[in-house]
């Protein structure tokens, strides 16, 4: 079966440095669905990640399942959330014996779909795994965002691990490219250090594209909400959707 497994040799580094983003999301997917939907609600978490959002909402007392098509990060969110239950598979063809009142993919992990076409696998495959009057919440990042945050060099560096990001933005193609070189000592064994070298491309999408490649899988009242004007956000061009399965 065919999986997305460009996060392989980035798991470790991102349980480290990225995962803490499911406290800053979480505020966001109260206000969007949380709130409106009771304890043991039945959630799919699409692409996980290292389950540290699926960590929040088990400990709500929600029940969670989390694809993830990496299986060097289920690694990582089987310990982190050992209550969810987790499956190693692609976004576009998991296939899964439940329906889900709620899906939530976050942190801009859509954006790494970088056809249309394949979007579009996603987005179909979702409303085939939702409940009737369910909801899909996810964000992406947009063109005016990868062109004000994925440009230049920056750098994380702790004991364990240091990082370096560089990434870039082709405008014309609409194509984000993060080098990422990290040195990061092993968590199973504090004297072995791994260099890991790996490239992650997202794609920008247009707010039409995406809602008219929603209404065609069958969503409808398709909202849009801007991170900075309607949370708060400090960053610009980060879109959260709301589509409903009617």
């Amino acid at each position: 079966m065919e999986r997305y497994s460009d996060y392989d040799d980035f798991a470790q580094t991102y349980n480290r440095h990225w995962g803490s983003f499911a406290t800053r999301i979480l505020p966001v997917l109260d206000q969007l669905a949380l709130s409106d939907f009771p304890t043991g609600t039945a959630i799919l978490d699409l692409c996980c990640g290292t389950g540290q959002l699926a960590r929040e909402l088990t400990g709500r007392g929600y029940k969670v399942t989390g694809v993830e098509g990496s299986e060097q990060m289920l690694q990582y969110a089987r310990r982190n959330a050992p209550e969810a239950t987790f499956s190693n598979a692609d976004a576009r063809f998991f296939d899964l014996p439940v329906d889900f009142a709620l899906v939530f993919s976050t942190y801009d992990s859509l954006n790494h779909l970088l056809t249309l076409a394949d979007l579009s696998k996603v987005f179909r495959n979702v409303y085939n795994h939702l409940q009737t009057g369910g909801f899909f919440v996810f964000d992406m990042n947009l063109d005016s965002g990868f062109r004000s945050r994925w440009a230049g060099t920056f750098q994380i560096v702790s004991e364990s691990s240091v990082v370096v990001v560089d990434s870039t933005y082709d405008e014309d193609e609409k194509l984000a490219t993060m080098n990422i070189t990290s040195f990061s000592q092993n968590q199973d064994d504090n004297t072995l250090w791994r260099r890991n070298d790996i490239v992650l491309t997202q794609r920008a999408y247009s707010v039409d594209e995406l809602t008219k490649a929603l209404a065609s899988a069958g969503f409808t009242d398709t909202e849009v909400f801007d991170a900075r004007r309607d949370f708060g956000w400090r960053e610009e061009g980060r879109a959260f959707f709301r589509a409903r399965k009617a």
